[in-house]
């Protein structure tokens, strides 16, 4: 397991360069640059500054002199003065890793118990409302259930702040609303995955023996019918712990989806880059870990 282990991490390094050199590739293809304005800069100010930013100098020695000082923290922001790529992703990560936490949680509290009852009672009312709402959660984007929750928990009910990120009750609606399109994701999933094993021989020597219907479920069919909820949580994770920009926008949360979007927009090469990187990064290493987690949920995958 450890050498497995070992293996998939070095793997993830050369995957990580050839993605950060693409998005850079892409990032010069691109018309316009980080200097370009509606209010143009004198030309010798501008050759100043790319010569600060080492944009004067050939593609390759760019790439690897930008790749370099992101591995060493030292890669300053084109567009923000005085703050690096690394100092500003602690300082957003914090907030999306924060939200994105909560969110899974909301995700996972709502999503596996009602993929769970609905497998059960299959067919039956619970089966069909239940999966009936998820849909409705699949089908709703973020972008207006956000407003609508706000609307009626913070400006009518006054229950919870609308919008800012500075304790508890203001992580209330984002969380929700992340998360929300996320556990009809995973009640779907439960519930594929419940159908298949519920029907398995072992569930139903379980039965045999004289076990509850609770103890069935949960030592016996919850492990195997999670295996598609675990498959899709790797990439799901990294995406949900990294924000989105528009729950982000909505409830002004400083994370790192406001700083990856307006750094695109800007065109500042150093920071898309880092954050590209950073993604990536978290991306692969979720999925090594649901790899793993499959040798402990299903004892019939091997490494």
């Amino acid at each position: 397991m450890l050498g497995h282990v070992l293996r998939r991490l070095l793997g993830i390094i050369p995957l990580v360069l050839l993605l950060a050199l693409v998005t850079f590739a892409l990032l010069k293809l691109a018309p316009g640059g980080p200097f370009s304005a509606e209010r143009a800069l004198p030309p010798e100010i501008e050759r100043q500054l790319e010569e600060k930013f080492l944009l004067d100098r050939p593609f390759h020695e760019q790439y690897f002199a930008y790749v370099g000082g992101i591995l060493d923290g030292t890669l300053p922001s084109l567009k923000r003065p005085g703050e690096t790529v690394g100092e500003l992703i602690a300082t957003s990560v914090p907030a999306s890793f924060t939200l994105g936490s909560m969110a899974l949680l909301v995700a996972l509290a709502l999503g596996i118990p009602a993929g769970v009852i609905a497998a059960l009672r299959q067919n039956s009312l619970l089966d069909y409302g239940s999966m009936s709402i998820a849909l409705i959660g699949i089908s709703v984007p973020n972008f207006v259930l956000g407003p609508l929750l706000v609307s009626l928990f913070a400006l009518q009910l006054g229950l919870v702040p609308p919008a800012l990120w500075d304790g508890p009750r203001n992580m209330i609606l984002p969380a929700v609303t992340l998360g929300a399109a996320y556990a009809a994701y995973v009640a779907r999933l439960t519930r594929a995955g419940m159908l298949e094993v519920i029907r398995s021989d072992f569930v139903r020597t379980a039965r045999a023996k004289g076990l509850s219907e609770l103890q069935v479920v949960v030592r016996h069919a919850l492990k195997g019918g999670l295996l598609p909820v675990v498959t899709w949580l790797g990439p799901a994770t990294a995406r949900i712990l990294t924000g989105t920009v528009v729950i982000e926008k909505i409830f002004n949360v400083p994370g790192l989806g406001y700083y990856f979007v307006q750094s695109a927009l800007d065109r500042d090469y150093s920071m898309v880059l880092g954050v590209v990187m950073f993604y990536a990064t978290l991306l692969m290493v979720m999925n090594l870990l649901v790899d793993v987690a499959y040798t402990y949920l299903d004892p019939r995958v091997e490494l």
